[in-house]
C-alpha cells in the first residue's frame, strides 16, 4: 500500500518562501509560467512584514567599519595638527657674587633706603616685677632668761619702809638667782602684818633650768645683817621663758643670692615674653638686647633673726628689632645695582648673614655688618628662542642655542611629544622654553 506525503509547512512559511522567491526572480522572467498561488492576501501581507523585519535587524558591519575608518582619519589629522609640542630646558651658567656692606637700622626710618644704607627698626620694652620667699642660712645662738613675779615682804621692827635698788639679787630655795628689773620700795609692816609689794624678776643666767615652780626667796647680800630675816620673798607661779638654742638669721650672702636668683629669673621671663611677641618676620639679635634692674629690696636686713625672708625685684629688658624682609629687599636692590645690562639676578640664591656692629639703646639705632652672596646668569630671551625653534629638529635647536649663548648654557634638553614627533610644531604656543635656575 503506497504512503502519501503531506506538506507540513505552514501557510505562513510558504508565503514567506514565495516572497523570497519573488524577490529573487522578480517579474522579469519570461517564458516561465507563473505558478498560481492559493495563499490568502492577509497571510501574504504578514509574511512580507516578517521578511522586512528580519532584513532590518541584521548586524550593520559595513556601516561600523566605514565609521571607524572616518574616525581614525579625523583623529590622525587632529594628532598631527594639535598634539605635537616641544619643551626645551636650559640650565644657565651661574656666577656667585659676594658683597659686604654696613646698614643702619633705626626707629626713625620707615622704609629701606639702598642709597642711604638704612632699614627701619622698632623698639621693644618689657618690664617684669615679682617677690619671692628665700630661706635664711645663717645660724646664731640665742639664750632666753626665765622671768616671773615675786612678792617681797617687809616685817622690819620697828616698822619702816625699805628700798631695794634695781638689780637686787634674790636666791630661790632651789639655788637659782633672780634679779629685780627696777628700783623697789617695800612698804612698812602694819601691826603684825608685813608690808609687801609684787615685782617682776628675771633669772640671772639663761637656760631652761631657771624655769622653776613656786618658790621661797632670800636676799643674799643682807646675810649677816638684822634685815636678812625681815626681808624675804615668795612666788605663786612658775618662772617661764628660760632656754638655750640655735636660730636662723639672715646673712649678707643670703640677701645677695636672693637678689641674683630673682633678678635672673625675671630677666629670663622678660626676654622670653619679648621673643614670644615677635612677628615671624622679625629679627632679634642677642647683641641688640639690653637689661637692667629697676629696683630690688628685701624685708629683712643682715643679721635679722628670720627663718625666711621676702626678696622683691623689678627688671627691664629692651631691644631693637628689624624685619628680615627689609634686609632682603636692601640686599636685592644692592645686588641688582652690581649687575650689568646682560645679567640677571637669581633672587632665590641670595644669602645674608648679619652681625651687630654698634648698638645705642638711647638713640634707638643699631649698625649691622652684612655679609651677603647671590648668583647671577646671562640674560636669555626665551620669547625670541620660541620663534627660532619653530619647525626645527632637536639638533637644529641645539645649534641655535650654541650660536646665541655659547658658554652661557651648561646643559640643554629637548623633548618632543608625542613619541613620533621629530620637529618642533609650527604653532609657537605649543613650544615651551624653561630656564632651570638652581
Amino acid at each position: 500500500m503506497s504512503k502519501k506525503m503531506h506538506d507540513i509547512i505552514s501557510p505562513k512559511h510558504r508565503a514567506a518562501k514565495a516572497v523570497v522567491l519573488e524577490k529573487k526572480v522578480g517579474r522579469r522572467s519570461t517564458g516561465v509560467k507563473k505558478r498560481k498561488t492559493t495563499l490568502k492576501p492577509e497571510v501574504l501581507a504578514e509574511a512580507k512584514k516578517e521578511f522586512l523585519e528580519r532584513k532590518e535587524g541584521r548586524f550593520p558591519l559595513k556601516e561600523i567599519v566605514a565609521g571607524a575608518v572616518v574616525l581614525a582619519l579625523l583623529l590622525g589629522a587632529y594628532g598631527f595638527l594639535k598634539l605635537p609640542k616641544a619643551t626645551v630646558q636650559m640650565w644657565p651658567v651661574m656666577e656667585t657674587v659676594t658683597l659686604q656692606e654696613k646698614v643702619l637700622a633705626s626707629t626713625s626710618k620707615q622704609e629701606p633706603g639702598a642709597l642711604e644704607s638704612t632699614i627701619p627698626a622698632h623698639y621693644l620694652e618689657v618690664l617684669k616685677d615679682a617677690s619671692q620667699e628665700f630661706p635664711a642660712t645663717g645660724i646664731t645662738t640665742q639664750d632666753g632668761k626665765a622671768t616671773g613675779n615675786i612678792t617681797i615682804y617687809n616685817k622690819i621692827n620697828p616698822s619702816t619702809p625699805f628700798t631695794l635698788i634695781k638689780g637686787t639679787h634674790f636666791l630661790s630655795d632651789s639655788g637659782k638667782y633672780f634679779i629685780t628689773l627696777q628700783k623697789v620700795t617695800i612698804p612698812a609692816a602694819t601691826n603684825k602684818t608685813p608690808g609687801s609689794i609684787t615685782v617682776q624678776v628675771q633669772a640671772e643666767t639663761a637656760g631652761a633650768e631657771a624655769n622653776i615652780g613656786p618658790s621661797k626667796f632670800s636676799i643674799p647680800k643682807l646675810n649677816g645683817t638684822s634685815y636678812y630675816h625681815s626681808l624675804y620673798a615668795s612666788s605663786n607661779a612658775d618662772m617661764k621663758g628660760g632656754y638655750t638654742g640655735k636660730l636662723k638669721k639672715v646673712t649678707d650672702d643670703d640677701l645677695e643670692t636672693a637678689k641674683d636668683v630673682l633678678v635672673e629669673k625675671l630677666l629670663q621671663e622678660a626676654k622670653d615674653e619679648l621673643r614670644n611677641n615677635l612677628d615671624p618676620n622679625d629679627v632679634l639679635l642677642d647683641d641688640a638686647v639690653t637689661s637692667s634692674v629697676v629696683a630690688s629690696s628685701a624685708n629683712a636686713k643682715s643679721g635679722a633673726i628670720y627663718d625666711t625672708f621676702q626678696q622683691s625685684a623689678k627688671v627691664k629688658v629692651t631691644a631693637l628689632v628689624f624685619k628680615k624682609i627689609d634686609v632682603e629687599q636692601f640686599v636685592v636692590a644692592l645686588a641688582k645695582a652690581h649687575l650689568s645690562d646682560d645679567s640677571r639676578l637669581f633672587e632665590k640664591s641670595v644669602t645674608i648673614n648679619y652681625r651687630p656692629s654698634t648698638f645705642d639703646v638711647q638713640k634707638k639705632i643699631i649698625t649691622l655688618n652684612l655679609d651677603s652672596s647671590f648668583k647671577k646668569y646671562y640674560y636669555i630671551d626665551t620669547l625670541e628662542l620660541i620663534n627660532l625653534f619653530s619647525t626645527k629638529s632637536s639638533d637644529q635647536i641645539k645649534q641655535i642655542v650654541d650660536q646665541k649663548y655659547n658658554g652661557n648654557i651648561f646643559e640643554l634638553k629637548v623633548n618632543f611629544w608625542p613619541f613620533w614627533v621629530r620637529r618642533a610644531p609650527s604653532d609657537q604656543d605649543r613650544i615651551k622654553v624653561d630656564l632651570i635656575l638652581e
